[in-house]
């Protein structure tokens, strides 16, 4: 058996991955980055607990597989293989397109997408739209989307934005960038020139305090009002 979890509702889906390991007494947890053949084979080998099937999980595989090398080919092809002999659960941070799932005969695909109108809001973040940044963090919590997750986009969002903005950084070495799609890229470059990059490095620091004072309980405001405040002083 092969499910594989994907799209660009980390939140949700990284939940449901959660969710189906907590119901296996007997699993292997895999970095999708660093994993070999090797370690698939040795983890299948022999049967699970009371003869049961193995369930692997692998974080990050088909995001970060380097399709053209043999081994990401050997890897491809054993799971292919073997989804009657183990079970096999794929997590991926990103919406994985028809034609690499459709290298997987019978797999499960689980999508968890976000609504619209957060991308809207992270495409409208830039100085002086206040009014417009506020209204559309306010309809993205409405449909349901949680702060925290808002504010991890946010920081993914300027991150990005802070790379193109830097010269002395060449955008192809940075694995965010590297994974997105040239129309991604070309808007995200149209968004940077709206920054300077002093003003990043500002909203960086200061989505980053928030954060940390998020996790720690030294937050004065709720993080819905911080990341208000945020909005209003960009």
């Amino acid at each position: 058996m092969l499910t594989i979890i994907h799209g660009d509702d980390i939140s949700a889906s990284r939940q449901f991955f959660q969710d189906l390991k907590n119901k296996q007494s007997d699993y292997v947890l895999l970095d999708g980055n660093k994993m070999t053949i090797t370690d698939l084979v040795q983890n299948i080998q022999g049967s699970g607990l009371f003869g049961s099937k193995k369930a692997i999980f692998i974080e990050e595989l088909l995001t970060k597989l380097k399709k053209a090398s043999k081994e990401s080919k050997e890897i491809l092809d054993f799971i292919s293989k073997n989804t009657k002999n183990a079970t096999f659960v794929l997590w991926e941070s990103k919406e994985i397109s028809k034609r690499d799932l459709s290298f997987f005969k019978n797999a499960i695909a689980k999508y968890f997408k976000l609504p619209k109108n957060i991308f809207l809001f992270l495409d409208n973040l830039k100085p002086g739209n206040a009014k417009n940044s506020l209204n559309l963090f306010h309809q993205a919590l409405g449909n349901g989307i949680k702060e925290g997750l808002i504010l991890f986009m946010m920081q993914r969002q300027i991150r990005i934005l802070l790379v193109l903005c830097h010269a002395e950084t060449s955008a192809s070495q940075i694995d965010e960038v590297i994974r997105l799609a040239p129309w991604q890229l070309e808007k995200l470059e149209r968004q940077a020139k709206s920054f300077d990059i002093l003003n990043l490095k500002k909203i960086y620091k200061k989505l980053y305090e928030i954060e940390h004072a998020q996790k720690t309980g030294t937050l004065s405001l709720s993080l819905v009002q911080s990341i208000d405040i945020l909005l209003l002083e960009m």
